[in-house]
């Protein structure tokens, strides 16, 4: 590691502090990390293996849940070990190129997870306003297709981001990370070099990513309640909802975390530090936790499949 004037670093690794400011709870919380991190490995894994099997299940809107599941696999999987690592062992050193690895993965799969629901919303939007027509537009090709542009969107966007740190950004204040994992911000507040245009391309593809996939799922669901208004009877509306009841609860467990995140790194300067990392870890398990559970409560077709394998586990005991 070089040393320039004795304030500037050319670090080839970083010092990533786990929770800033409770050190001393770190064994305690790695307690409920490590839970809930085993609770989104089995769940998501559980709904993996229940659509691979039922072929009933072998339909868009299960394909997109197999892809989230598979997504938030990625992101608790890029940052959780790395946490309990930090919090049993205190192994908090992360090499460069790993830091900028993990940036990447972070925030490459979050776009990913939020241009995954919009395809979701689009395959609720025909299959309740243009229901005889679904089976023909929302092919597996189609779905297969949707899935790429949601990774090649992801890829796309974020790709600059660790590539910018590197060509712009060699020379940072301090080595140490005040965060449990390698956060594009956390990175770039470090840096000695003028980092505007760091934080002008991060703000813009938060706003992309955000604002506009939230419009157009919104947007989608105008059409979808229109629809569902005109329908004949109460039982049918009613119906017609709980095929979209899953997917709303989902959009709203990604959404809301992020958002509430995001204000809060941007303009709750009152509020602690450990507030800020503990909102950054959950918005990145809360997902992968609660998905599995959602479409396992709200997806009759899951249910009763799951309920079936816990039945003859039973029986052969």
């Amino acid at each position: 590691m070089l040393t320039f004037h004795n304030v500037c670093l050319a670090p080839s690794s970083f010092q990533l502090t786990g929770i800033p400011g409770l050190e001393s709870l770190h064994t305690w919380l790695s307690i409920p990390f490590s839970s809930m991190y085993l609770v989104a490995v089995v769940g998501n894994v559980t709904i993996l293996a229940v659509v691979r099997v039922e072929h009933s299940l072998h339909q868009p809107m299960y394909f997109f849940l197999c892809m989230l599941a598979i997504i938030d696999l990625v992101l608790s999987t890029s940052t959780m070990p790395k946490l309990l690592g930090i919090f049993w062992f205190g192994a908090g050193d992360i090499g460069l190129d790993a830091c900028l690895a993990q940036m990447f993965l972070i925030h490459c799969f979050a776009t990913v997870e939020s241009g995954i629901f919009l395809a979701m919303a689009f395959d609720r939007y025909v299959a309740i306003c243009n229901p005889l027509h679904h089976t023909t537009v929302l092919t597996h090709t189609m779905v297969g297709r949707l899935g790429m542009a949601a990774l090649c969107r992801g890829v796309l966007y974020i790709g600059p981001l660790p590539l910018m740190i590197c060509l712009r950004l060699p020379l940072y204040k301090t080595r140490v990370i005040s965060h449990s994992y390698c956060e594009h911000m956390a990175v770039v507040t470090l840096a000695c070099g003028d980092s505007r245009i760091n934080n002008i391309y991060g703000l813009s593809i938060g706003f992309l990513v955000l604002i506009l996939d939230s419009m157009a799922i919104t947007a989608s669901y105008v059409m979808i309640f229109r629809t569902v208004i005109g329908l004949a009877t109460p039982e049918a509306r009613l119906k017609t909802l709980g095929t979209c009841g899953s997917h709303i609860c989902a959009i709203l467990v990604f959404y809301v975390p992020i958002a509430v995140s995001s204000l809060i790194h941007r303009f709750g300067h009152q509020v602690p530090p450990p507030i800020h990392t503990l909102l950054a870890n959950f918005y990145l398990l809360i997902p992968p936790i609660l998905n599995p559970i959602v479409y396992a409560v709200h997806t009759k077709q899951i249910r009763e499949r799951l309920l079936q394998i816990l039945k003859t586990e039973t029986k052969i005991k």
